[in-house]
Parts: structure tokens; sequence; C-alpha cells
């Protein structure tokens, strides 16, 4: 088989955690980043649940797309079933993304089943805030996951405004 591409939203990509040889920024449409699942196991427990991304129906989002050699195609679909369908909230879908260079490439992307449980729905900005204020999960705090998402995306001359402002509740909520 060939190599393959993963588009990453959130936390992928600042630590995707899987060998590639490439990547590139994406374009997905169709679907936006959205803060939007429920966390009971990375980023919150049952009985202070945080949130995690989700891509969610509607808009569009810019990420990072990584091509991975065929070669590693069934450990690395291990790797990021065994992260990413822990509750199985996320679908697994093949969808188009624009890379920057305007090729177009089927990517592996971890859609949210909104009619999942932990599907939280579109929140208001200081709902999210409130919610990711203080939660820790087995991957660490939920304001760092947040935070460190936005940094990257940042960095990237991606901006999120919503998740910016959340970021920026989140500090006085905690208070």
């Amino acid at each position: 088989m060939g190599d393959f591409w993963v588009f990453g939203y959130g936390s992928l990509i600042w630590r995707p955690g899987f060998a590639h040889v490439e990547t590139k920024r994406a374009h997905l449409r169709g679907y936006r980043r959205a803060l939007c699942v429920i966390s009971h196991v990375h980023r919150g427990t049952e009985k202070r649940p945080g949130l995690v991304m989700g891509l969610d129906r509607g808009g569009s989002c810019v990420g990072l797309a990584f091509r991975v050699p065929g070669d590693l195609r069934g450990e690395v679909l291990d790797y990021l079933r065994a992260r990413e369908l822990v509750t199985h909230v996320y679908l697994e879908r093949h969808l188009p993304v624009r890379l920057d260079d305007g090729q177009v490439v089927e990517a592996l992307c971890y859609t949210v089943d909104r009619t999942h449980p932990q599907y939280a729905g579109r929140l208001q900005e200081g709902e999210a805030a409130a919610i990711i204020s203080g939660a820790v999960g087995q991957s660490g705090g939920n304001e760092e996951y947040v935070a460190n998402t936005v940094a990257h995306l940042r960095a990237l001359g991606i901006r999120d405004h919503w998740l910016e402002r959340v970021v920026a509740l989140a500090g006085p909520v905690r208070a």
C-alpha cells in the first residue's frame, strides 16, 4: 500500500506521536475545529470532565496534514485508533484536504459523532472556559491543552479567535 495522509487540527498538530515523512499546512472544507467533546479520560475525569477538540460539521478548518509511509500504515493506524477512539466519540473518515501547494489529497480525519453522549454541541465561550478551567485528565491539564493548541496554531499563522477567547476567559474563571 502507498503512503497516506493524516489531518491534524488539535493536539496532533503539536504532538502527533507517529512517524511521518512530510508535514504540510492543509485546509478541510465542511468541518470546523470545535471544542465540542466532553473528556472523561485525556483532559478530565468522570467527576470533573474537560473538553477536547473535534471536527464538527459546518465551516472549514486549517490544520496540518502528515504524510505517512505506506509500510508504517498498520503501526500508525493502531496508534491513532488507540489515541482517538478510546470512547468512540470520533468517526474515522477519509476526506479531501487541500494542501498549501494546491494539491488535493484524501486524508484520514477524526470527525465528531454528534449522536455520542460525549458530544457537547456548540458551547458559548464562557461555558467552554468554565469547563476547561481546572480540569485535568490522564494526558494533563485541560487549559494547557487548549492553550498549547492556540499557541501552535498561531505559530503556523492560523488564528482561531473563538479558541483564543476561551483561553483568555479560562484564567479569570479559575481565579
